[in-house]
């Protein structure tokens, strides 16, 4: 369940980016010239409208609220998605329930699907969609087994790409967010490891894990990086975005890093360069590209995209308003500078002590004139007691909901 909703609950990802942000209010029009990739000054970008995408909201409610099967994906977080080679898609997420869901009215006389309370979460899962849009089956659950006792896997970014460099056979590589299970403020897991798992194609089934970057020796767990919450490609590289989880310590906002692998070798840990804040090296420690740790940052699961040579990174907004508002930063690197943040949305939210998180955006259902991006939901608790009920009285709660996008010009 990788973003932000753990703090407030005892399953799932850290919620809330809880410091004020005061928003630019001029975005730079002209850049320095080290601001640059290709040698050109790429345009400013920002939002400049959105609106719900019920189609695909729809669809994951009606799959999640059919009864006829107690081994599929009814409610989860950590939406992620990967378009398959025979055009179908595959959604991965994090904690996920499975279970029987009832009909209305539910225990306590409200006209909500429900399911028991009782019902116990798996740690992620993957839901096959067919290239027309009809969500058509679940995949056995847990997909990636646990490492060891009290770790779990939660998946994050997935892509099609060579067995190896060269190679006219495609697997399915999905990066991988190793946790540890911890005490306060830890409650949703000690950041460990990043691993890429290999699934072969056409039948998905899990060849084996390479663990890429541990973290488990660094000290402060506030400063560990996990990567993979976002994927780009650009050139001969695929870009590789993480972040830490200072908000769940005494930095309340995350950063975020980036590294770099060639083009199909996200399974190599040798391949990979990470971003040391001069130069790409392999074996270093990576220094962040965004986020002063009080005023601008990023949620510890967000997105980007490239958009006319432009990167674009969406977020949950910092301070109170990180509980309901994405907004965005934009750059001509990956390394930054990111300028922003810039236009900001408040999507739709259902009613009760919710908040929204893990904004995704979802390039296989994208276009040129359009971004499709996924939110997560969770109900608020400070101490996760009363959020497993909540939950389950209400199963359309703990679901990912959509919106489309439109980016253009920034003034």
């Amino acid at each position: 369940m990788p973003d932000d909703a753990g703090a407030r609950r005892q399953n799932g990802t850290g919620l809330g980016i809880l410091l004020a942000l005061v928003c630019a209010a001029v975005l730079l029009t002209a850049l320095p010239d080290d601001d640059r990739e290709g040698g050109d000054v790429c345009p400013a970008r920002t939002l400049t409208s959105w609106a719900p995408e019920e189609r695909i909201t729809d669809e994951f409610a009606r799959y999640g609220d059919d009864a006829s099967r107690v081994d599929d994906w009814t409610g989860g977080d950590g939406t992620h998605s990967v378009r398959l080679p025979d055009g179908r898609l595959l959604w991965l997420f994090s904690d996920t329930y499975l279970g029987q869901v009832y009909a209305p009215p539910n225990p306590v006389g409200e006209s909500f699907a429900w399911r028991d309370a009782s019902t116990p979460l798996v740690r992620n899962s993957a839901v096959v969609m067919s290239e027309s849009g009809r969500l058509e089956t679940t995949l056995p659950a847990p997909v990636f087994p646990d490492p060891a006792p009290q770790q779990w896997r939660w998946p994050v970014a997935a892509r099609v790409e060579p067995r190896f460099p060269g190679a006219s056979e495609e697997v399915v590589r999905v990066l991988l967010w190793t946790r540890t299970a911890g005490q306060d403020p830890w409650i949703y897991g000690v950041p460990t490891a990043t691993e890429v798992a290999t699934l072969s194609l056409p039948d998905l089934r899990l060849e084996g894990i390479t663990t890429v970057l541990d973290q488990s020796s660094v000290a402060d767990p506030s400063r560990r990086v996990l990567f993979g919450t976002t994927t780009v490609d650009a050139g001969e590289w695929t870009y590789v975005f993480g972040g830490d989880d200072g908000q769940a310590a005494s930095r309340p906002v995350s950063k975020a890093y980036v590294a770099r692998v060639p083009r199909g070798g996200l399974a190599e840990p040798g391949a990979w360069e990470y971003w040391d804040g001069e130069r790409w090296a392999v074996r270093t420690a990576p220094k962040p590209v965004l986020g002063d740790g009080q005023r601008t940052g990023v949620g510890s699961a967000f997105s980007v995209v490239r958009d006319e040579g432009t990167y674009v990174l969406f977020t949950m907004a910092a301070g109170a308003a990180g509980l309901t508002t994405v907004t965005s930063y934009w750059a001509c690197s990956p390394t930054g500078p990111w300028h922003g943040p810039t236009r900001s949305f408040s999507p739709r939210l259902p009613q009760g002590e919710v908040a929204a998180y893990n904004p995704q955006v979802h390039v296989e259902l994208s276009d040129d004139d359009r971004l499709v991006l996924s939110y997560d939901v969770n109900w608020l608790d400070a101490t996760g007691a009363s959020a497993q009920a909540n939950l389950s009285r209400n199963v359309s709660l703990y679901r990912p909901r959509f919106v489309t996008l439109r980016l253009g010009s920034a003034p």
